[in-house]
């Protein structure tokens, strides 16, 4: 089935750029120019990639990536004209998967839309010995990477769940912030270890009773991350 991917830009000039580029290579592409347009497109598609611009009218990208968390866990790559750091972890904060910031190279988008479609389709078409992993009241689903606590099902994005996958699988094993981002977002990614600690606290919040007396997600201080059921 061929990759679809939703371009959201104002500047049409771009969208068209990109989604031109993408056709090229074999890629369904839908477009939107607000943010109130992009949310409704993601809520009728299940998207392989959106690559989401921050400045939007009627709704912002920050805006539009919270909305679509709410009923969806498709990759989002945040496009920022803005290279301050802040801009870039307020992104992944909302929930996005990466950022490119403008002005950028198409042949950069494209490597970082495939990166994520394999990254992806490497976690879906793995074998694993197990189906499902419960830790007390924890329960990963891993054919249907779900996660459940007591039986409710926790909303996690694509590297939320490939971080807490990671961590339950290799249970008390330490890794530095380094390692993860190596491990969860590829060698070469441009972002710092912040990326981290800013998804480790995100899958606190969702996982966690307290987040800040984890049960399962723990900090070796100076060293890195673990888990423990």
């Amino acid at each position: 089935m061929a990759v679809k991917v939703l371009v959201v830009d104002d500047e049409k000039l771009i969208v068209k750029g990109i989604r031109f580029s993408l056709l090229q290579d074999g890629m369904e592409v839908d477009c939107a120019y607000d943010g109130e347009e992009a949310v409704e497109l993601a809520r009728k598609t299940e998207y392989d990639v959106v690559l989401l611009d921050v400045m939007l009218p009627i709704y912002d990208g920050f805006q539009v990536c919270q909305q679509i968390r709410e009923f969806s866990n498709m990759p989002i790559i945040m496009l920022t004209a803005k290279g301050e750091d802040m801009d870039k972890i307020l992104g992944l904060e909302y929930g996005a998967d990466d950022y490119i910031t403008k002005p950028f190279n198409i042949l950069e988008v494209k490597a970082r839309v495939k990166a994520i479609i394999r990254r992806n389709s490497f976690h879906r078409e793995t074998p694993t010995q197990l189906s499902v992993i419960q830790k007390g009241e924890l329960r990963l689903d891993l054919d249907g990477r779900r996660v459940f606590i007591k039986d409710k099902e926790i909303n996690l994005t694509a590297k939320e769940y490939d971080l807490l996958d990671l961590l339950v699988k290799n249970q008390n094993k330490v890794y530095s912030r380094e390692n993860l981002l190596n491990i969860i977002w590829g060698e070469g990614y441009p972002g710092d270890v912040r990326t981290v600690d800013v998804h480790v606290r995100r899958l606190r919040e969702k996982i966690e009773v307290n987040p800040s007396e984890p049960k399962y997600v723990h900090t070796k201080w100076g060293v890195g991350y673990y888990f423990e059921g």
